[in-house]
């Protein structure tokens, strides 16, 4: 009762340094007004790329002194540098500066069952190495092993060291359990559901090592760079190996209140019952029926024979080949009610496919023809912009945004 609350405002000093003033009083926090004035640089800088000392004080609200010394401090922690000098208004020529994106690294890694992924980013999103490699791993020692590997040739490529690197996102199927710190459902990766997996990551890669799941850092990429851009709703399909999803809605990557949101693979739909139920019930039903394995089955049904690979039947359904074509069009199907179960719940104005199946040639406007007949309004069915590298991608777009948040806390 009786309390008043007393009002903080930001006031200049002589040297143009915010101090905080409650009551009319100075109350000397330095450190505290300093940070938070270069701060507000460093964010003006990022969202507009390069800019003048006026302009970082037009956008900022910050006097130019206030601006000028937080320069110096920002430059002599290499967080920001001169580009050049702006010509043409009037009075003399304006010293231009940008972000200094060496400022710190991304790491990125895509763990899949046939190949490791990966990509090294500067703090601006420009890619400064990428590679891969093949797995043929039965344990997730060795999987690890071959990140690390990985690793190692991507900052040797990139000319910098592994303290360089400021934040390692690692996309992987799956959904990370936080309770008990272990990945689950995590189809097709033996070993890799066991527990000290993420401890081994964080060891390998750094405490602050994220593992996100790989089909949602693919939409990430679609949202930011790719066919996403601009749309509101959409939803990333991808279809290989395996099968998921990651859903954008308002913009935003949904993940639900469990973090499975988007794990299609256990939607319930089959063709005609000769899905393998023992595999059905390890993966779920649809990756079971619609994932390269299942095409490979779905064709030795149909008297198809020889070494048999989801990419050799479709170019002999390509050639001709009328088995062949008709494994197609069973997967088409399949591919279509599961789009179809999404476009009734979520209404996506856009179904992006991706992965080795997804992305085949001709085969989203199959499975496109086949959906208009099962929805009343079905979305627009494009290619991934990324193809294999989708997922690396999309763990640069997640990582970056993190980095950045850290270079901020240093400042």
């Amino acid at each position: 009762m009786g309390y008043r609350e007393r009002i903080v405002t930001p006031r200049a000093d002589r040297t143009g340094q915010l101090d905080a003033v409650p009551g009319g009083g100075r109350v000397g926090q330095p450190r505290l007004l300093r940070a938070i004035n270069e701060q507000a640089l460093l964010k003006a800088l990022r969202r507009s790329g390069q800019l003048t000392r006026a302009e970082m004080a037009e956008l900022s609200g910050l006097s130019k002194p206030t601006v000028g010394a937080a320069l110096v401090h920002l430059e002599g922690d290499n967080l920001v540098q001169v580009v050049g000098r702006r010509t043409g208004g009037r009075g003399p020529s304006a010293l231009v500066y940008e972000l200094r994106p060496d400022a710190g690294f991304v790491l990125a890694l895509d763990v899949g069952s046939e190949f490791v992924r990966g990509g090294i980013a500067d703090l601006s999103g420009v890619i400064r190495a990428r590679g891969h490699r093949g797995v043929h791993a039965a344990s997730g020692h060795a999987r690890m092993s071959g990140l690390v590997d990985l690793a190692s040739e991507l900052v040797a490529q990139a000319g910098i060291g592994l303290s360089s690197i400021v934040q390692t996102i690692v996309g992987s199927p799956g959904v990370h359990d936080p309770v008990h710190d272990v990945l689950t459902v995590a189809r097709g990766l033996p070993g890799w559901e066991r527990p000290g997996v993420l401890a081994d990551l964080r060891r390998s890669f750094g405490a602050a090592t994220l593992l996100q799941n790989d089909v949602n850092l693919a939409a990430l990429a679609e949202r930011d760079h790719g066919q996403g851009r601009g749309v509101d709703a959409f939803a990333f399909v991808s279809v290989g190996t395996g099968v998921g999803m990651g859903l954008v809605l308002s913009g935003r990557l949904h993940t639900g209140a469990h973090g499975t949101a988007g794990e299609i693979a256990y939607l319930p739909i089959a063709t005609d019952g000769s899905v393998d139920l023992r595999d059905a019930r390890r993966r779920g039903a649809l990756e079971a029926a619609a994932s390269a394995a299942g095409v490979v089955r779905a064709a030795r049904e149909r008297g198809m024979t020889g070494r048999l690979s989801a990419r050799r039947i479709f170019a002999a359904a390509a050639d001709g080949d009328e088995r062949a074509r008709a494994v197609v069009d069973g997967e088409a199907l399949l591919v279509a009610r599961a789009i179809a179960s999404v476009a009734l719940v979520a209404d996506p104005a856009l179904v992006v496919l991706g992965g080795g199946i997804g992305g085949a040639p001709g085969f989203a406007d199959v499975v496109a023809a086949t959906l208009t007949g099962l929805v009343p309004a079905p979305p627009e069915l494009r290619v991934s912009a990324f193809g294999s590298e989708a997922i690396v991608e999309g763990g640069i777009v997640a990582g970056v945004d993190l980095a950045w948040d850290k270079v901020l806390d240093r400042s």
